[in-house]
């Protein structure tokens, strides 16, 4: 196991207010002339009068990223109240967009940092401890301590599940467990960097599972963007120093699983009087994930946590104090990195967050070829580089809108 030691230093809204007439003042022609800014509002309200609601589906590129609807359900609670308007209006109201951006920066930044220290350790855990099925059911056990704590003290309010919600989230859970184990077993069979730019392969199943499930036909740019992501996948593995065929095959099958999770995810759509928000719904699926992932790991992989195995494999050399410490920092940052993704989408549009998680996916490849000095060849990197490309073009193709034919 290496011994480099990491140190790791952890240390909303679009809002339509209620219209009021001023009279055709100045302070009317002032306020209509310009929208009210979603930094601004989210600054002057506090952000507590309003819900937001998330259906039950997700964005294959970010992992577990889902797009949301914005609910107002206690929109009336909103009072504005203006008697003059100070002379340094807009110089407030451009701190708040800087202080807005600066906050957004801060929050990417910790999204990115989190993965890279995940991906770090969970690498440093698999390489000695060669069961990712109790990996995994760790990291979710980490993730179910934490959110029981954030439930227990009123951090975020606990849901409340309907029999609809929960069979939906429990095939969304099935698939979520699949996904998260099959990326496990990749990550313990090669390199991090290589079972990243096999998971660049997302978006590829994501348009063909939507088009052989749901009937959605991509536009011919979507179609294009997926040449440079195929080709790139299939240079970078031909090339691989640590190409294994279980590791490229478990990380493919975790795109399938992923986007099939997703495609799921609107089959079961609930309605809009059920929506859970977006960090319960993570939460849940989060619980549910470890109580069906404990019993099938043991039946996989045995009992490997028991004082006795622990001590058994110490006396071959294994650092289970490390170990131990690595595992806890892994399943930390695993469910860390999830929740901000979450609140960073929030605050951000779905697209924006694809491209952003197409530049962590090129920071962890990055840090991991430089801290555990992976061989690359030229050919290597430029495979890398063109599946990664086309990962971004894809994000940007999504954002055009096939255009209607005149009837």
């Amino acid at each position: 196991m290496q011994s480099s030691a990491i140190a790791l230093f952890p240390s909303t809204l679009f809002v339509k207010p209620q219209q009021k007439s001023l009279h055709g003042s100045p302070i009317s022609r002032r306020l209509s002339s310009k929208p009210l800014d979603g930094n601004l509002a989210n600054g002057i309200l506090g952000g507590k009068c309003l819900f937001l609601g998330s259906s039950l589906r997700f964005n294959s590129v970010s992992g577990i990223s889902p797009p949301f609807k914005i609910l107002d359900p206690r929109r009336d609670c909103l009072k504005v109240r203006a008697s003059t308007v100070p002379e340094n209006a807009g110089e407030s109201g451009t701190s708040s967009d800087l202080t807005g951006t600066l906050q957004l920066g801060a929050m990417f930044g910790l999204w990115y940092l989190l993965n890279i220290y995940f991906n770090i350790f969970n690498k440093q855990v698999l390489k000695v401890y060669p069961y990712p099925a109790t990996v995994t059911a760790f990291q979710f056990g980490c993730g179910t301590t934490m959110i029981i704590i954030m439930w227990t003290f009123n951090l975020h309010i606990r849901p409340k599940i309907t029999r609809s919600q929960l069979a939906a989230i429990l095939t969304l859970a099935v698939a979520h467990t699949m996904g998260n184990v099959l990326t496990n077993v990749s990550l313990g069979r090669v390199a991090v960097s290589f079972t990243h730019t096999i998971k660049a392969m997302e978006p590829f199943f994501t348009v063909l599972f939507a088009f052989l499930f749901l009937g959605e036909r991509p536009t011919f740019w979507v179609v294009s963007s997926l040449v440079p992501i195929v080709s790139g996948v299939a240079l970078a593995s031909f090339t691989e120093a640590s190409f294994n065929w279980i590791g490229f095959c478990s990380a493919m099958a975790s795109n399938v699983t992923n986007q099939s999770r997703n495609v799921l995810s609107k089959k079961f759509m609930v309605q809009k009087e059920e929506t859970l928000d977006n960090i319960n719904l993570f939460s849940v699926i989060t619980v549910i994930s470890f109580v069906l992932l404990v019993p099938v790991a043991i039946f996989m992989e045995g009992i490997k946590f028991t004082p006795s195995f622990l001590q058994s494999a110490a006396n071959q050399g294994l650092n289970v104090r490390e170990l131990c410490v690595r595992s806890l920092m892994a399943g930390f940052c695993f469910h860390a990195y999830q929740q901000v993704s979450y609140m960073i989408l929030q605050m951000v549009s779905p697209v924006t967050h694809s491209v952003g998680n197409c530049v962590k996916r090129v920071v962890v490849i990055i840090s991991s070829v430089i801290f555990f000095q992976t061989p690359v060849s030229p050919v290597n990197s430029i495979g890398t580089a063109v599946a990664l490309a086309g990962v971004f073009l894809y994000s940007r193709a999504k954002r055009i809108k096939p255009k209607l034919k005149a009837g």
